[in-house]
């Protein structure tokens, strides 16, 4: 009897210790494809689980952060999703590339279209290209607001305090790495490179060449070396044919 409420009260507390840490893995993320690296652009996921047994997440709405605004905003299409982009008029024009942007994009609304979304049990990322990412932070905060499909919103907004536990619903944290020399992620890199190899391919076809001709030249050398003693040859035998006879 006593073992059967041992283990009675084992399984209730293994549950409360599920149920207590969800959240803690099923929360709204963002992560880089690769680094994101501060003065570049990159392409981000955002990660977002379902959390709830008896409905299903049909609306995602992510705004960016206005501290440091970003000119440059695209999203990659998803199956069953509209995605909207939504723009506003910058108190201070950023420079980019030496152009003046005024307006930068504030939100990102994904919508399920029909009665699809996010199913219990499964995620969805959404996946979105951005730039020019700040030179002048560590990290860029974004608040993320999940709608089901029984009404229910949750809202991912809580700040992370430095030395205190994660907030029950934490706001997105997109970390930065350091700058690196190209902000375009490494395309100039690879133009000189294939430059390099299209310089070493035209040495090498010329170094062909030159050792191609070279060897005609023998070869042709060598066949008029024969050519000439056979010649002789001939006019040796010839003169002897003509005293004998």
């Amino acid at each position: 009897m006593k073992m059967s409420r041992i283990a009675a009260a084992g399984t209730v507390a293994a549950s409360a210790v599920l149920v207590l840490s969800a959240p803690a893995f099923a929360h709204v993320s963002v992560s880089p494809e690769g680094t994101a690296a501060k003065g570049g652009y990159a392409t981000v996921n955002f990660k977002v689980p379902n959390e709830m047994d008896d409905a299903s997440t049909n609306k995602l709405e992510v705004s960016f952060p206005a501290d440091h605004p970003l000119a440059s905003v695209m999203t990659q299409p998803v199956a069953g999703w509209t995605a909207k982009v939504t723009k506003s008029k910058l108190d201070k024009p950023l420079e980019i590339h030496g152009e003046k942007i005024d307006e930068a994009v504030t939100k990102v609304t994904w919508t399920a279209d029909g009665k699809g979304g996010i199913e219990p049990g499964t995620f969805q990322k959404f996946p979105v290209s951005m730039g020019q990412l700040p030179e002048d932070a560590d990290e860029l905060v974004f608040k993320a607001v999940q709608t089901y499909d029984n009404k229910e919103v949750v809202r991912w907004i809580e700040p992370q305090q430095k030395g205190q536990e994660e907030p029950e619903h934490p706001a997105p944290v997109l970390p930065l790495t350091a700058a690196s020399d190209d902000h375009h992620g490494g395309a100039a890199d690879d133009t000189e490179a294939d430059a390099e190899d299209g310089k070493n391919e035209n040495a090498a076809a010329d170094a062909e060449s030159s050792d191609s001709s070279d060897t005609t030249a023998r070869v042709l050398g060598i066949v008029g070396i024969v050519v000439g003693a056979a010649g002789v040859a001939f006019g040796v035998l010839a003169g002897r044919r003509r005293v004998n006879g």
